[in-house]
C-alpha cells in the first residue's frame, strides 16, 4: 500500500466510532473487534498495548499499518490459516465479515480505494467444518471440580470471589463468555420476587434469566468487597472486573480473553485437561437433557430462537455410542487400564 493513501492529518482510524452503523449489537461489535485485532496481529504483528482495553485499541488503529494489511491476497491467506487451526465454518465466516466490513468502512471514509475493498469483499473462505466444533462435554463431577479450582487458583481474596462469580455463572446459567464480559450491575434486578439477570445475547436479543441462590450469594459477596475497596458497583459499571497485582479491583471489566484464560487455568489445575468457556455452556445443556428437563426449558435458558435450534445444538453433543464397547465384550477381549487422554 502506498503511503500517499494516508492523509497527513489522519494518522489513526477510529473503528469504534463508525462500526455501530454496520454492526448494531454490542455482541457483534465485540466479536468484530476480536477478529480484527487477531487479523492485525497475524498479518502486521500489531499487538495491543497492555495499558489499553480492546475498545481503546480499536478507536486508535494506526492507519498506515491498517492500510498495508488490506488486500484480498492477505485476507485469503489468513482465512486459510484459521481453517488450518481447526476453526469452524461459523467462526471463519465471522472472521471474514469482520475484515470485509473494516475494508468497506475505510473505503467509505475515502482512505482505501474502492477496487481494493471490492476485491476483499469477493474473497470466499476456504471450506471449513460445518457447525460447531465438538469441544468438551463435562460431567457433573468435572463441573464441580472446575468451580472449586477456579477459586483455588486465585492469588488474592478479591480474585477468589471474582472467580467464584464467573465460574458459577458459566456452570449454571449457560452464559457465553461475551455475554458475561459485557454484563453490568444494572442488568441484575428483582422481578416478581425473583432475582434475575438481563443477558444481552447475539444480535439485539436479550433475555431474563433467574439467578440461582448460590450465584446470588457469590455476587453479593463480590459486591461487598467491591464497595469496601471503593470500587463502584453503579448500574452502568462492569459486573466482573480485572484484578490487579495485590488484589486491587480494576474499574475495567474482565475481557473475554480473561474469562478464557481463567477457565483454562482452572481446568488444568483441576486435572481435567483443556476446557473452554463454551464447553461449560454445552455441558449445562447436556446435563439438563440427561436429567430429563424438557427441551423447551433448555431452549429458553440457552436463549435460542426456537426449539429446533436447541434440538440441533443437543444433537451435536458427543452422545454415547457404545456398539464397539459391546462388541469388545462379545469377543471376550480383556480390559486393561485405560489411557487417560487428558494427560
Amino acid at each position: 500500500m502506498k503511503r500517499d493513501l494516508v492523509p497527513a492529518n489522519t494518522p489513526f482510524f477510529d473503528l469504534v466510532a463508525v462500526l455501530p452503523g454496520r454492526a448494531s449489537s454490542r455482541h457483534s461489535q465485540r466479536a468484530y473487534y476480536r477478529w480484527i485485532e487477531r487479523y492485525l496481529s497475524d498479518m502486521a504483528n500489531l499487538e495491543r498495548p497492555k495499558s489499553m482495553t480492546r475498545e481503546q485499541h480499536m478507536s486508535a488503529l494506526p492507519l498506515k499499518t491498517l492500510l498495508e494489511t488490506m488486500s484480498a491476497q492477505q485476507l485469503r491467506a489468513w482465512l486459510g490459516g484459521l481453517v488450518g487451526e481447526g476453526h469452524g465454518k461459523e467462526g471463519v465466516n465471522q472472521a471474514r465479515s469482520s475484515v470485509v466490513t473494516l475494508a468497506a468502512l475505510l473505503a467509505e471514509a475515502e482512505l482505501l480505494p474502492d477496487y481494493i475493498s471490492a476485491g476483499i469483499s469477493n474473497v470466499r473462505p476456504p471450506k471449513a467444518e460445518d457447525g460447531q466444533r465438538p469441544g468438551r462435554w463435562l460431567s457433573i463431577d468435572e463441573l464441580r471440580l472446575l468451580m472449586t479450582s477456579a477459586r483455588d487458583i486465585a492469588t488474592s481474596d478479591n480474585m477468589r470471589l471474582r472467580n467464584q462469580v464467573v465460574a458459577t455463572m458459566l456452570c449454571t446459567m449457560a452464559l457465553r463468555r461475551e455475554e458475561l464480559s459485557i454484563a453490568r450491575w444494572g442488568d441484575l434486578s428483582i422481578q416478581n420476587n425473583r432475582a434475575v439477570m438481563r443477558v444481552h445475547g447475539k444480535g439485539r436479543k436479550s433475555a431474563m434469566i433467574d439467578i440461582p441462590k448460590p450465584v446470588l450469594n457469590a455476587v453479593d459477596s463480590w459486591r461487598k468487597v467491591m464497595m469496601a475497596s471503593n470500587a463502584k458497583a453503579a448500574p452502568e459499571t462492569p459486573l466482573v472486573r480485572r484484578i490487579w497485582k495485590g488484589g486491587r479491583i480494576s474499574k475495567w471489566g474482565l475481557t473475554t480473553e480473561g474469562i478464557w484464560w481463567m477457565i483454562g487455568d482452572a481446568a488444568q489445575a483441576a486435572g481435567i485437561g483443556h476446557v473452554a468457556p463454551h464447553d461449560l455452556r454445552r455441558s449445562v445443556a447436556g446435563a439438563l437433557q440427561e436429567s430429563g428437563v424438557p427441551i423447551e426449558k433448555i431452549s429458553r435458558l440457552l436463549r435460542h430462537s426456537n426449539v429446533a435450534v436447541t434440538e440441533r445444538y443437543l444433537s451435536r453433543l458427543p452422545q454415547a455410542n457404545e456398539g464397539a464397547i459391546l462388541m469388545s465384550g462379545v469377543l471376550g477381549l480383556e480390559d486393561e487400564d485405560p489411557f487417560d487422554w487428558r494427560e
